[in-house]
């Protein structure tokens, strides 16, 4: 079978990789360069945990994902195991999305260090004692090389013979070919768009169902970098649920601090990412309360991260039940990337006519409201 694939990120390029493998001759199609550098794949770091509230299905998911970025390290070591951290300003309760982790986790027997404020402010002494006051040490976690990550996916699509083709698509014809800006076009026995954000553009009849969101996402140099080390400060929620945000140890001389929240909207035809600039006070406000050693650092860069959103937060792989041949993958709501080793063949499944979780099929009817439990949704 032919599959024409439209995007690079990492649902393209792992989904390219896992159909290549079964044996299916594959094109990979995306406008470059690669990693593109404003696709949501793209960037220094990106977070690996299995903490996920009360939700089972997205808890073993990542659970069989962390095996596999700890296969994947045993070829080239770009994930970092330095554990997670998730915090409170208040103490746990049921419902909370830091309770809830530790009662399914510890489950499902995993091993987490429950935390109080003062054994908080022992083991890691960049937060100022008394902001957070409860919440857990998961050993099991910690963060990827992301950009890195994709390079690695296309060159193993590229041993195994997939064509990586410098282009863009414009449209999903209805004829089973992908049309491209230069006016050619691409037949295929199926054709996948995994391109992120930019799906509304090929697929408009998804306008309502997937929209994008643009986070905003900071770069930090601290004045004491010591105190920022792996060991001592590893990536964590800042009461991520009620803020939004979360934050990465020391990494190239900085420390990695972004936002998991509503969003703001994006225009997708224009390369134009405007910074929502009402996090960076929030940014501030969080530093001084929280990690007061952050609190005067200067912010070397600034980047808005785009989300492809749909309503309820889940992932979109399905087959398009109006259009034969073709299945869109996409929707990563700013939480896909720790999935890598395992999404690749669940977007295969969906191509291939296999099944696949059902919270991740066709929706456009359904599901109004966010469900990622980590995630700030506004005052």
């Amino acid at each position: 079978m032919r599959t024409v694939i439209a995007g690079a990120g990492i649902f393209g390029a792992t989904a390219a990789v896992a159909l290549a493998r079964r044996g299916h001759r594959v094109t990979l199609v995306d406008p470059g360069p690669l990693p593109h550098p404003l696709a949501e794949s793209t960037d220094i770091s990106k977070v690996v945990r299995l903490d996920y509230g009360g939700d089972a299905l997205y808890t073993e998911l990542a659970e069989r994902a962390l095996d596999g970025w700890r296969a994947w390290n045993r070829e080239r070591p770009l994930f970092h195991e330095t554990g997670v951290l998730f915090l409170s300003r208040e103490p746990l309760a049921p419902g909370g999305f830091e309770h809830d982790t530790l009662a399914l986790l510890t489950a499902r027997g995993h091993r987490l260090e429950r935390l109080d404020a003062a054994a908080i402010a022992r083991r890691f002494p960049a937060y100022r004692e008394g902001a957070l006051v409860d919440g857990y040490y998961n050993p099991e976690g910690g963060w990827v090389e992301a950009s890195p990550v994709v390079e690695r996916v296309l060159a193993e699509a590229a041993a195994l013979g997939v064509e990586i083709r410098a282009a863009a698509a414009r449209a999903v014809g209805d004829d089973g070919a992908l049309f491209l800006t230069d006016g050619s076009k691409l037949e295929a026995d199926e054709i996948l768009v995994a391109a992120g954000a930019w799906t509304p553009l090929l697929c408009p009849w998804l306008a309502g169902a997937l929209r994008p969101a643009g986070q905003a996402v900071f770069h930090l140099r601290p004045r004491d970098p010591a105190l920022f080390a792996p060991d001592r400060f590893p990536v964590f929620g800042a009461d991520t649920a009620r803020t939004g945000f979360y934050g990465f140890p020391l990494h190239q001389g900085i420390v990695k601090i972004g936002h998991h929240g509503p969003g703001v909207p994006v225009e997708m035809r224009s390369d134009e990412r405007p910074p929502p600039h009402a996090v960076e006070g929030e940014l501030r406000a969080l530093l001084a309360d929280v990690f007061p050693a952050l609190a005067a650092a200067d912010i070397t860069f600034r980047r808005v991260c785009v989300y492809c959103d749909t309503r309820d937060e889940h992932f979109w792989i399905a087959r398009d039940p109006e259009r034969p041949g073709l299945t869109v993958a996409t929707g990563g709501s700013g939480h896909a990337f720790k999935f890598a080793p395992v999404l690749g063949d669940l977007i295969a499944d969906a191509v291939l006519g296999e099944p696949v979780p059902d919270r991740f099929g066709w929706r456009p009817d359904r599901g109004a409201t966010g469900e990622e439990p980590a995630r700030f949704r506004g005052s």
